[in-house]
């Protein structure tokens, strides 16, 4: 699910290098045919789902020094992620603070926690 206007995520704001990620369903079978009850899938080191929201990436440090010529608007800037929005992340779960929102679950992810992104685009 990408934000629309009438969305309730787009409230949300996540900050620096995370990325907001709501967890697909596991599969409730293994692929030998034995079923699994829901807590095992949870208790898996590496999770995957799809990235709702991303931060605006690493702050880049201001120089200290005050110059006469820089105007007062310069405002902090960002090395941007690699992770965008509809990005199905496999991520792991040590990594990451799951958190309910509105009666919904989710992870927040830092970025050094994802091991892969799959992207519907070609690169």
């Amino acid at each position: 699910m990408l934000l629309t206007p009438d969305n309730k995520l787009k409230k949300l704001i996540v900050i620096g290098d995370r990325v907001l990620i709501r967890p697909s369903k596991a599969d409730a079978q293994t692929a030998s045919g034995l079923y699994l009850p829901p807590g095992v899938q949870e208790k898996e080191k590496v999770q995957q789902g799809y990235i709702i929201k991303t931060g605006p990436g690493y702050a880049i440090p201001m120089p200290v020094d005050d110059e006469p010529w820089r105007s007062e608007d310069d405002s902090v800037k960002y090395v941007p992620l690699q992770a965008r929005e509809g990005d199905l992340a496999i991520f792991l779960l040590g990594g990451a603070t799951e958190v309910m929102y509105e009666g919904e679950r989710y992870f927040i992810v830092p970025q050094s926690a994802i091991l892969l992104l799959e992207r519907e685009e070609e690169l």
